[in-house]
């Protein structure tokens, strides 16, 4: 029996956690009805997990206008929320805790989720990416950018969404600033041309991620929200001119609200979203600006989580894939129990098989 950090208690803003593995955030496309609302699957999916310190739900989209794949679920429509309760009534019953994610994919999105219209962003810059519709991987065209008004209106709706969320029963919610979404769009230089109020230096330019962030502090609490970024992710080919400083000054801005955690996606060597070999990690940079929980994701496993965790560079670490494969991860890593394979085919959509049906080490 390991007697690790992974394993001890920790008081998480308004939560005591049981242990400091954090399941992951997961885009696993199985809200396959017209409304976008979690299945009967979906709350076993999430109860089978409940023994994780904290799980952060798959991203999900505050309105029509933030979608960008297909069959995401939403937190925007009375069925959708519904659908949440059914989760978070699973979770709890199961012993869990359970955070919403909120998204809002911006610029990396398609016509074909829109009627026809033109995905939103800061500024009229085209992602390097792809979207699958239900036509297949169509090519992302260039966005339309949003007027000052719109831009005050989704904060609006970042707002609602937290309402939503909370009257769902998550336990918080988590803010997806990272992988190349709306909010990072925001944030880097290379995808906001702006000259308005939300453009320009980088005060200006970090000024929606912290109004989203007020907006669902106003609803919860500073102690029931996180934060997620990825400052080193590049996805979509979204780029900054300082990074480093881009970062470390929003870091330090967030520090400022009391929050629950930051949550940092800096992947390990050897995971396809860690920093080119040229760059140093910016991760160890950011702990020193945001002084409350932290939180490392990116290609862990127990060892070096372990690592990271001796070495006071996170609080808690994030596991993704580990938690597809094995809705037992503490336990197994907790008695050394070998690990379930997780199997790629079935991340995304497709039926209950690769989704609830991988069986615990010791069955029930």
């Amino acid at each position: 029996m390991s007697t690790s950090l992974l394993f001890t208690p920790y008081q998480l803003g308004a939560l005591t956690l049981p242990n400091r593995l954090v399941m992951a955030p997961m885009t696993r496309s199985r809200a396959q009805n017209p409304g976008k609302i979690p299945t009967a699957s979906t709350a076993i999916y999430y109860a089978q997990r409940a023994s994780a310190g904290l799980i952060i739900s798959e991203g999900s989209q505050i309105s029509p206008q933030a979608v960008g794949y297909i069959d995401t679920p939403g937190i925007h429509s009375g069925e959708q929320v519904s659908g949440w309760k059914r989760v978070t009534e699973a979770v709890h019953a199961a012993g869990g805790r359970i955070f919403s994610q909120l998204w809002h994919v911006g610029a990396v999105s398609h016509p074909y989720f829109h009627n026809g219209e033109l995905p939103v962003a800061p500024s009229a810059v085209k992602p390097t990416a792809t979207a699958y519709t239900g036509n297949g991987m169509e090519e992302v065209p260039t966005p339309r950018a949003l007027e000052t008004h719109e831009v005050k209106i989704i904060v609006e709706d970042y707002r609602q969404a937290a309402k939503n969320a909370q009257a769902a029963g998550f336990d918080g919610v988590e803010i997806h600033g990272a992988n190349g979404f709306l909010i990072d769009q925001f944030l880097q230089s290379g995808t906001n041309v702006r000259t308005d109020e939300y453009g320009g230096n980088v005060e200006n330019r970090a000024r929606f991620a912290l109004e989203v962030v007020q907006a669902a502090v106003d609803v919860f609490g500073a102690g029931r929200v996180g934060y997620k970024m990825s400052p080193s992710a590049n996805l979509g080919g979204i780029s900054d001119a300082d990074p480093r400083t881009t970062f470390s000054y929003l870091a330090g801005q967030l520090d400022r609200f009391g929050l629950a955690y930051l949550h940092v996606m800096e992947a390990l060597p050897g995971h396809f979203m860690a920093p080119k070999e040229s760059k140093e990690p910016i991760g160890p940079a950011l702990r020193k600006r945001f002084t409350g929980p932290f939180i490392l994701n990116g290609g862990y496993d127990k060892e070096a989580a372990e690592q990271a965790l001796a070495a006071q560079a996170a609080d808690l670490i994030s596991f993704g894939v580990p938690f597809i494969a094995n809705p037992d991860l503490v336990a197994r890593y907790h008695t050394g129990a070998p690990l379930s394979q997780a199997d790629p085919s079935s991340f995304y959509g497709g039926t209950d098989q690769g989704y609830i049906d991988y069986p615990p080490a010791v069955p029930a």
